[in-house]
């Protein structure tokens, strides 16, 4: 009976250091554990990795997060980040809880803030430095494409701690008015959601808008859409006429605008080569 114990409560303990293991060395997938939507984690760790930051990826609309993972291995290898993928699969999460982040459920309410897919962020965040032993590992969010709408949104509802909001090669963009319906603007929401204190710390967020000045070619997965079509002719012009527009509404109120926009000459809509760039560095970390 006590070998039978103590086998027991050897097996749950090696469970248990096993469930806490760091992150593997080289590429790995796990899986963000959750009793109604688990979210499975594309992962890489420089072999060489010494405890730099974390770098969460946001894939685009082919929902390809293992492709993204190894788009970024790059940017791990070259600044000794921990590199997470997270995988919004297009069954659970099409554009209204992707692109959009649920903030708007089909019935056209909005839905509390723990029902966001914003919401997943800070809680893989948490998983990793779980895992890692490190609970202050800063970390920083890029997404291409769909990703970048999904993190410019989330830079205005839910910015979370990250160093800095990367959205690269945005389709479309939330700009800081209400003049515009939501997506698009801030129009049709409440007014705890569309005030000018929550557009002013919109404007306040650590977010860089990255751009390819290659990436004005309309094709069929941009967004061409009238209201998009009003920021617009492409990805580029779009990404400029947000900025600019920024930084008009924070010069008329007087607020801060912690925006940044970089680009990286010739590149097109394509995640690895914007990711490999040399700009990459200075759109993530600043110059």
């Amino acid at each position: 009976m006590i070998r039978r114990l103590s086998c027991g409560l050897a097996l749950l303990l090696l469970v248990q250091v096993s469930a806490a293991a760091p992150l593997p060395a080289g590429p790995g997938r796990t899986e963000l554990p959750d009793p109604g939507e688990p979210i499975t984690l594309f992962t890489y760790k420089p072999p060489t990795y010494r405890g730099g930051p974390l770098l969460i990826v946001c894939h685009g609309v082919q929902r390809n997060a293992e492709d993204y993972r190894n788009f970024a291995i790059t940017l791990a290898e070259r600044f000794g980040a921990l590199v997470v993928a997270p995988l919004f699969d297009k069954e659970r999460f099409p554009l209204a809880r992707y692109q959009r982040g649920g903030l708007v459920g089909a019935d056209g309410k909005v839905q509390p803030a723990e029902r966001w897919t914003y919401s997943f962020i800070p809680r893989i965040v948490a998983r990793v430095r779980e895992l890692e032993g490190k609970p202050d590992l800063p970390y920083y969010l890029i997404g291409h494409s769909a990703g970048g709408q999904f993190l410019v949104r989330l830079a205005a509802f839910m910015p979370g701690a990250a160093e800095r909001i990367i959205a690269a090669n945005t389709g479309s963009h939330l700009f800081p008015t209400r003049e515009a319906d939501f997506g698009y603007g801030f129009g049709g929401l409440p007014p705890g959601l569309s005030s000018d204190d929550v557009i002013r710390r919109y404007l306040a967020a650590p977010l860089t808008l990255f751009q390819g000045t290659g990436d004005v070619v309309a094709d069929s997965s941009m967004d061409a859409s009238p209201p998009a079509m009003q920021q617009g002719p492409n990805r580029l012009a779009r990404g400029r006429a947000v900025f600019a527009a920024a930084q008009a509404l924070a010069k008329e109120k007087g607020w801060v605008c912690n925006w940044r926009l970089v680009e990286t000459r010739g590149v097109a809509h394509e995640a690895a080569f914007m990711f490999a760039a040399r700009e990459a560095g200075d759109a993530i970390f600043g110059k």
